[in-house]
């Protein structure tokens, strides 16, 4: 069992896409190119991630899409965490399928996190029984570290590792600043999106090491789970291209990273008895 525990499916019309560094793209992406790009690389199920729409009906049309597509195991939906009705939110989208909550924290300051009003959506988003994932600037992590500790019933996941610097040569001082990060013991990381923090015309396996090394040394294995942030990743590599350069980096596919850890921490029905 290989889990992607991180991919997004989008129409062309998504108001981001329109950077002219992502024209290469720009355009929909289905079902039918999710099971095109998983052919041959030995994935057998995924979790679907919001994909910077910033609207419910966004989430609403994933959980639809993912009831009829055995390959989706999970989705993690976009909510506004200062949403004043996020309790009556959550429970409106309520789903076997929904296992996460994620909105766009990067987009805001660096002390978002912090906010009074944030840390009360965190909790509800807890209460709910789902995971507050987290997308963030490296600027931002801080702030995870501290609404982790603060709130130590809830399960928090961090994309991409916290989006470290790789093409600008930033590893020690994203070292510096994962290291209290990764100390906090709910708090789950993926191994994704790596590849577009990287030169995307000449990145190497070998330009992710230290990042993937420094994660295994500090989360531990069981507190890794790996995602292809496909499609995004196609400004610089293909899928089967980022899933070998994983593999080679991490010596195989170790289950916790591509499966335990991910069914564990979203909780995917009846993704223990699948062989």
């Amino acid at each position: 069992m290989i889990i992607d525990a991180h991919h997004h499916l989008w129409t062309a019309d998504y108001s981001w896409l329109r950077e002219p560094s992502l024209a290469r793209i720009r355009r929909d992406y289905t079902v039918d190119d999710l099971r095109a790009a998983l052919r041959g690389t030995g994935v057998d199920r995924t979790v679907l991630v919001e994909a910077g729409r910033g609207d419910l009906a966004e989430t609403r049309e994933f959980l639809r899409i993912a009831e009829r597509t055995p390959e989706i195991a999970g989705v993690v939906g976009w909510a506004s965490l200062t949403d004043p009705d996020l309790a009556a939110t959550l429970a409106e989208l309520r789903s076997p399928l929904l296992v996460g909550v994620r909105d766009q924290v990067q987009a805001y300051a660096d002390d978002h996190l912090d906010r009074l009003d944030v840390r009360a959506g965190l909790a509800t988003v807890a209460a709910a029984g789902l995971v507050n994932e987290l997308v963030v600037r490296p600027s931002q992590l801080p702030s995870v570290a501290r609404a982790a500790a603060a709130l130590p019933a809830a399960t928090f996941v961090l994309d991409h590792l916290g989006k470290p610097p790789i093409a600008a040569g930033g590893f020690h001082e994203w070292r510096e600043l994962i290291t209290p990060v990764a100390a906090q013991p709910n708090l789950v990381a993926k191994l994704s999106g790596l590849v577009t923090e990287a030169d995307w015309t000449r990145w190497t396996a070998e330009d992710l090491r230290p990042y993937v090394e420094t994660a295994l040394d500090l989360f531990g294995p069981h507190r890794l789970m790996f995602g292809s942030d496909w499609p995004v990743l196609e400004v610089a590599a293909t899928y089967a291209e980022v899933m070998a350069a994983i593999t080679a980096l991490l010596g195989g596919t170790p289950s916790d990273v591509f499966s335990t850890t991910a069914i564990n921490t979203y909780g995917l029905a009846g993704e223990a008895s699948w062989g």
